[in-house]
């Protein structure tokens, strides 16, 4: 699942008018980029949802036959509802999907995604999610064995500890991550919520594990400046 339908706020003024899926690097947009990244993988059925601009997003798709994938749409026109009610709205998508990707549209990056799929499937977390060595003004906290174990505002300060374990080890999320079916079953948020929210619940009865891909190329492309350097890493 390709979570396609913020506002993308960052990207001002570009998004007054279009949606930031379709800001391009190198002339190609992030949708293309991330559909093509994950064909490198071997997936080809992609959920996208949309709300800012949906009409653009839908047309880009149809414009170019999906870019080889197959596109099921998510349709938040009604209410954007962040990644934890956008996943939670599309959770039918996946019936009998035992493990998935999910990831943010305007993340580019090198990370090996066969290679953390498969230290997802070969261990006993219900979630895998990727995370750097890197500043962040938000962080997942993990124990030694990279269990998450919660999270920190470092800009304010403020904590929020699923398992009151020491010491614990700050990562910068990457907006990507593994999952299983276990994340959807018996979801206790309704409307809008963040997946942090969910993972955080989930941490203290459950098993989350953090990937470390620290040293990849990766960008969070939420600004013009971001853009630029996106266009100079990846050709």
């Amino acid at each position: 699942m390709l979570f396609a339908a913020g506002l993308g706020s960052r990207l001002k003024p570009f998004t007054d008018h279009a949606p930031k899926a379709l800001a391009e690097v190198n002339g190609k947009t992030l949708l293309e980029h991330n559909i093509r990244y994950l064909q490198r993988f071997g997936i080809y059925e992609v959920i996208v949802n949309v709300h800012h601009f949906a009409d653009m997003i839908e047309d880009a798709l149809f414009e170019h036959d999906n870019f080889g994938s197959e596109i099921t749409i998510s349709d938040e026109r009604a209410e954007v509802l962040e990644t934890g009610g956008g996943l939670k709205k599309a959770t039918h998508f996946f019936d009998g999907e035992a493990d998935f990707v999910v990831m943010n549209v305007d993340v580019l990056t090198n990370l090996d995604l066969e290679k953390m799929i498969t230290a997802h499937t070969s261990g006993n977390a219900i979630a895998t999610l990727a995370v750097m060595k890197r500043d962040s003004s938000r962080q997942l906290l993990f124990d030694e064995e990279m269990s998450l174990c919660g999270w920190i505002n470092n800009s304010t300060g403020q904590e929020r500890i699923s398992r009151p374990i020491t010491p614990l080890q700050p990562f910068a999320f990457s907006g990507i991550q593994v999952l299983s079916q276990a994340v959807l079953q018996d979801i206790p948020f309704e409307g809008k919520f963040s997946l942090i929210d969910l993972y955080l619940h989930l941490a203290k009865t459950h098993i989350l594990k953090g990937y470390d891909h620290t040293g990849n190329i990766f960008i969070d492309v939420g600004k013009p400046g971001s853009i630029e350097k996106a266009e100079y890493l990846f050709q």
